[in-house]
């Protein structure tokens, strides 16, 4: 892959309220502008989680950027150039993807959808959580990565090795 000064990454998932928000949120963080995180759904809430905007705040993320959006937004003209797409959902892996401009690299790595979670204020503010934990983990083992220094097939086969790992390692 080119290197270049900064990796456009978008992560999508159908609701756009937690985990996308959470992985762009942490992407920001952790890519230490060499990487800008986006996020969008197939069929957007509307709002952010609360939960979620409420564990970033506690994590010391900025949320002002938080908003629900639809990933029409990023396959349309003038819309960032994506190098990386990631999906974090099950049902958005399913669904067709718009052409994105640029033909970036993408891969799947699915979590717990912390939104469903059922129980106790307690056991949700929990799954959502350790969804965070997941994704911190995985975008860690991403931002690592020799992007500029590895071939395209050998980056797209670690990409999808960070979305198969097993929640108990992202521990």
């Amino acid at each position: 892959m080119t290197a270049k000064d900064t990796y456009n990454v978008l992560f999508l998932c159908t609701g756009n309220s937690a985990r996308s928000i959470l992985a762009e949120a942490i992407l920001n963080r952790e890519g230490m502008g060499r990487f800008h995180g986006f996020s969008a759904g197939s069929q957007p809430k509307g709002t952010p989680h609360l939960f979620a905007i409420e564990l970033l705040a506690k994590m010391n993320h900025d949320t002002g950027f938080a908003r629900s959006k639809s990933w029409d937004e990023f396959g349309a003209p003038g819309a960032p150039e994506m190098d990386f797409v990631f999906t974090v959902c099950d049902s958005a892996a399913a669904e067709a993807c718009p052409v994105w401009p640029g033909q970036p690299m993408s891969a799947h790595w699915p979590v717990p959808d912390p939104a469903a979670a059922q129980g106790t204020e307690a056991e949700k503010r929990l799954a959502f959580a350790d969804t965070y934990r997941m994704l911190s983990n995985r975008i860690s083992a991403f931002v690592n990565l020799p992007i500029s220094s590895i071939d395209r097939l050998t980056l797209q086969k670690r990409l999808d090795a960070i979305g198969k790992e097993k929640a108990t390692q992202d521990a």
